[in-house]
């Protein structure tokens, strides 16, 4: 579809950005920073890209000249980023760590984010892959340094653009081998030719050094290991929302750019190739759900424990990406629709501990159960619900990672992740034993506001009917990926694997 033509199914990304432009605007104007009105318009605008999305439905069709394509799994993914957005404006309003005389610039770029968010979901060019992805990074790296009267946030900020800078570098040069081996950007393309380039010797090292290169990027902005450096620091320094943000919406994002280029891009060569791709995926999976939770055990700050977590998850999200099929999609997109609400909640409530206490420590949280039996109960719910635990919606997210695993025999895969589940256990329930177990010195009870309480159990109650609920959101989500795969890309493959 030609660029004019394609306009009418762009208007949510139009309106990402017309958001963010009057936001950025009325901060300019009187008094515009004593109250939350910025906050409402950002939201205001969120609600209207909502109805917008949802209004043009899921047409399946390639955009500007193939650049992008609008489908059921793109939609999918900018639904769970634009909740996520929504919820960290609603975090940052309760926030005490940014400044109000620069939430104008906060918020607008907060929203700014998700146009890269939209692109990474819908990119089937590889430079329109590669810009989204910057969009996203460049953005995060601004949010991450937000409190530049905080130490930490600057040096936060400065990692991960370090990181973040060298990963880039690595994935564009491996996003130029494949185009110069293919002759095309167009992922979809590239992965018919790449099933018969990997079959030739002279080209093979090239398309394994090109694909370990897009890999690198990729698992940076997932967070998986060994491209994980930046994740903990970054988590600990940016303020509360953000981290929140990123461990969500970002994760997701990079997800969605690592199923398309994997799945459309690569996936055709994992069964052709003497490579065993399979087997690498699977051991980036292993190591990253093993670091994560071995990194965890020993901390004391809870938000940085929460930021191993995160890169926990990620190896368990991997299981599915390592199947590189549609039960492996299903299964990620199950887990992120889980992860969204139980990650959401444990830092909606370090948001509250810290604004009440003002620790991020486990010690702040000794006695919660006396002084806010609310908050207590429902971080309980939402760590348990993290761990895997029944009757909770993770225990369902992670069967489905499990089964989906066992049904391409990985085995050994599921028996790690089942470990590592329980090796999750004892930090998060560190958090729990303070929580009821352990006194503390100030008894002074904690109030909160009644929206306060109304959102805590809008994370609470997903988690626990998202458990019980399981089956009718898996074929929902099985509706949204029937026409993932473009019909073309089976016959492209069809036509290179006959060429001599």
């Amino acid at each position: 579809m030609n660029s004019v033509d394609s306009l009418q199914y762009f208007i949510p990304e139009l309106i990402v950005v017309g958001t963010a432009l009057v936001t950025i605007i009325y901060d300019l104007l009187p008094d515009s920073k004593d109250n939350n009105s910025i906050a409402y318009i950002a939201l205001g605008g969120i609600a209207l890209t909502l109805i917008a999305i949802f209004a043009t439905g899921a047409p399946t069709e390639s955009l500007f000249d193939g650049m992008i394509r609008i489908d059921g799994f793109s939609i999918y993914f900018k639904v769970i980023a634009l909740v996520a957005t929504a919820v960290t404006i609603v975090f940052s309003i309760q926030s005490r760590e940014l400044d109000p005389n620069t939430k104008g610039e906060y918020y607008s770029i907060l929203i700014a984010v998700n146009l890269g968010m939209f692109m990474m979901a819908s990119s089937t060019n590889l430079l329109m892959a590669y810009l989204s992805l910057e969009t996203v990074s460049i953005s995060s790296y601004i949010l991450a340094g937000f409190l530049t009267h905080n130490q930490r946030s600057s040096e936060a900020s400065f990692k991960y653009i370090i990181y973040g800078a060298v990963a880039s570098g690595t994935m564009l040069f491996g996003l130029s081998l494949m185009f110069g081996l293919t002759g095309t950007a167009s992922i979809s393309e590239i992965g018919a030719k790449l099933a018969g380039l990997i079959e030739d010797p002279d080209s093979r090292l090239a398309v394994m050094v090109a694909v370990v290169f897009v890999l690198t990027g990729l698992g940076y902005k997932i967070a998986a290991v060994p491209f994980h450096m930046w994740s903990p620091d970054v988590y600990e320094g940016a303020p509360i929302p953000v981290t929140a943000f990123l461990s969500v919406a970002s994760k997701a994002a990079g997800f969605a750019l690592f199923i398309r280029i994997f799945y459309l891009g690569f996936g055709q060569i994992a069964n052709l190739s003497t490579t065993n791709w399979t087997l690498l995926l699977s051991i980036i999976s292993a190591l990253t759900m093993t670091f994560g939770n071995l990194a965890a055990l020993p901390q004391e700050n809870v938000k940085r424990l929460l930021a191993y977590s995160s890169i926990a998850h990620s190896g368990y999200l991997l299981m599915g990406a390592v199947l590189l099929n549609d039960t492996g999609i299903k299964a990620i997109l199950f887990y992120l629709t889980i992860y969204l609400f139980m990650n959401l909640g444990a830092f909606f409530v370090v948001i509250l501990v810290a604004n009440q206490v003002g620790s991020e420590m486990i010690s702040g949280y000794r006695n919660l159960v006396s002084r806010a039996p609310l908050l207590a109960i429902s971080m309980a719910i939402f760590l348990f619900s993290l761990v895997g635990l029944p009757p909770l919606a993770g225990f369902a997210g992670k069967w489905i990672l499990f089964t989906a695993a066992l049904q391409k025999h990985l085995y050994w895969l599921v028996v790690v992740a089942a470990l590592n589940s329980a090796v999750s256990l004892y930090y998060y329930v560190r958090i729990v034993k303070a929580m009821f177990f352990e006194t503390a010195e100030d008894q002074t009870p904690l109030t909160f506001s009644f929206g306060n309480r109304l959102l805590l159990l809008a994370f609470v109650i997903p988690t626990v009917l998202l458990f019980i609920l399981w089956e009718p959101s898996y074929e929902v989500i099985s509706a949204v990926i029937k026409d993932f795969t473009p019909a073309d890309v089976g016959k492209l493959a069809a036509t290179v694997s006959q060429q001599p």
